[in-house]
């Protein structure tokens, strides 16, 4: 189905969000500039077969990836979220900057208390100076490995993208799939400090695809019709691994990340982390060849311990091939799983589109200036107990040392009624003992527990923050989101950061914009941003289980002095703990 021209009117916009959703109470209203977009997500069980196997799983509508949610930049997105599933849950809209609207950013104990059984939220937010591909995900323990969904901002009516209209758009979500219920996988990791059991598929818009087990009817195929240019929107929502993505015998033209335009470049491989979204356009041949092709995925790992090493397939086909019984199916050849430096070239091709409409911002003098150690370490194995983590401690995770523990009730609150005692305001901003980051790691990787200290800004300052992977325990990519903004990313290296020379090389100019980077594995990267959002922002790495370890912090953004740089009250509904 086409986009272009489908959002023209308020009864249109029923139709097609009726038609995505199954939801008959989608409304539409007209404010100001822009619409206001009603949608209705009820939280329920739902029984799903993948692998062979029948399982109860979370869903949004009973919709596996859940529905679309579709929007134009300047638009109002109301969203009730009903809770009928006995676990809390929360919503985040990922990538959304929630301009003054932190309250419905959505990480549970962060901005609000989690929704609990029978209860309901209404995220009330609008889409402001923003247009391209985000997703949505449940934002509560590892809820997310089946609450998501795409969450699409077309252009503002009348207005069109920086690159060729495509004939068509086609949403394409990454996900993994767990034979037992990722709440037990994980809950099993942190009772016994190990690390969890991996995956048992990674999904291609929630199908498994044909090299899995008794999964052939379960493949996700492309139908595309001859010399026809298709945007593909590209979201990894898989809980743990970064993807490398080929379709064979084709390239494609990269135009978007993390919904910012980009100078297009051509690639016949991708590579996209956790949280990540990517568009690319794809120019199907002339005329057209009679033989399908793979879409393949795999994991990129360089860590310790196990992942899961396995490849999820669709299938793209041409319509009305000649002889289809004798069409040979091509199959592309993929990275190898721990090929860094493919990684590296790739991320460097990233460069902003940074044209007069489409103008940046980037800070070219800084206020604040951080350093962030990133990477995992351990905690002693209580007394009485057998841990299975790295020589008998647990696994855990930290920023600068500190394994950021959640709050019982939620830090925006806390913050904006000045409640004590809930969180501290000394996250170190530079590690307490500087070591050799990605040389032989210290003897003690035990990482300071229990603690929820943030850092605070002041309103609209300028921030670099310095993102140094370490190899205590092993050296590992990192994908790292911030809440409630876009940051640029001015630069990434190899090895430790030199504060000294380094800086020499960021690129100013035009770097690319984005609110999910990948820290190097054995790296660092540089990234800035002005802090003109007031509120709590949680920043964290997007592998689930490193969050559950602890690497996550937050930043304090006070308000500013005028009454729009300050934010309003909560909502009157705002879930409690």
């Amino acid at each position: 189905m086409r986009f272009s021209g489908f959002l023209s009117s308020p009864v249109m916009v029923i139709l097609f969000v009726g038609c995505f959703m199954a939801v008959p109470e989608v409304v539409t209203t007209k404010h100001g500039g822009g619409v206001t977009r009603h949608y209705k997500f009820s939280v329920r069980m739902k029984n799903i077969t993948r692998l062979c196997r029948s399982k109860s799983i979370v869903t949004v509508n009973g919709k596996f990836p859940g529905p679309r949610v579709v929007a134009r930049e300047g638009d109002r997105l109301v969203v009730k979220v009903v809770n009928h599933v006995p676990n809390n849950i929360s919503i985040h809209w990922h990538g959304i900057r929630q301009l003054r609207s932190g309250w419905a950013d959505g990480p549970a104990y962060i901005t609000q208390c989690p929704i609990q059984t029978g209860q309901s939220y209404v995220y009330n937010f609008t889409i402001t100076g923003q247009r391209g591909t985000l997703f949505w995900h449940a934002h509560f323990s590892w809820m997310r490995a089946t609450v998501y969904g795409p969450l699409i901002i077309l252009p503002r009516r009348n207005e069109s993208y920086p690159f060729i209209k495509p004939y068509k758009e086609v949403p394409i979500l990454f996900g993994e799939w767990f034979n037992p219920d990722p709440e037990a996988v994980i809950n099993q990791s942190l009772q016994t400090g190990a690390g969890p059991n991996v995956s048992d598929a990674y999904t291609l818009n929630g199908l498994p695809g044909p090299l899995y087990n008794c999964s052939g009817k379960d493949t996700y195929k492309l139908k595309v019709k001859s010399g026809k240019t298709y945007l593909l929107r590209l979201i990894n929502a898989a809980l743990n691994d970064e993807l490398f993505f080929s379709i064979a015998n084709h390239s494609v033209t990269v135009v978007e990340a993390d919904a910012s335009y980009v100078k297009p470049f051509v690639t016949d491989t991708l590579v996209i982390a956790p949280g990540q979204t990517t568009n690319v356009l794809l120019k199907t041949k002339s005329p057209a060849p009679n033989a399908a092709f793979y879409m393949l995925a795999r994991p990129y790992f360089t860590g310790m311990g196990t992942f899961d090493n396995t490849t999820v397939a669709g299938i793209l086909e041409y319509e009305n091939p000649k002889n289809p019984e004798n069409a040979p199916l091509f199959k592309p050849s993929l990275p190898a799983i721990n090929a860094t430096n493919v990684v590296a070239n790739f991320s460097n091709m990233f460069k902003s589109l940074a044209t007069n409409k489409f103008p940046i911002n980037v800070p070219q003098k800084v206020d604040k200036r951080f350093f962030f150690t990133i990477g995992l370490g351990t905690n002693p194995c209580p007394k009485n107990q057998t841990c299975q983590g790295p020589n008998g401690t647990k696994f855990a995770a930290s920023m600068n040392n500190i394994s950021f523990a959640l709050p019982t009730t939620a830090l925006l609150q806390s913050y904006f009624f000045s409640k004590n005692g809930v969180f501290t305001v000394d996250f170190p901003d530079f590690p307490l003992h500087p070591f050799n980051y990605t040389g032989t790691p210290p003897n003690n990787t035990h990482v300071i527990n229990g603690t929820t200290k943030v850092e605070v800004l002041p309103f609209n300052a300028s921030v670099e923050v310095i993102m140094q992977d370490t190899s205590i325990l092993s050296a590992e990519s990192h994908p790292l989101h911030l809440h409630g903004y876009n940051f640029y990313v001015v630069g990434q290296g190899f090895g430790n950061f030199d504060p000294k020379n380094d800086p020499s090389k960021f690129n100013l100019v035009d770097p690319v914009e984005r609110n999910t980077v990948g820290v190097p594995s054995g790296g660092w990267v540089a990234i800035r941003f002005q802090a003109d959002n007031p509120g709590v922002w949680l920043m964290h790495c997007h592998f689930d289980v490193h969050l559950s370890w602890g690497l996550r912090m937050a930043w304090i953004v006070l308000d500013g002095k005028l009454p729009n740089q300050k934010l309003p009250p909560p909502p009157s509904d705002l879930p409690k703990c």
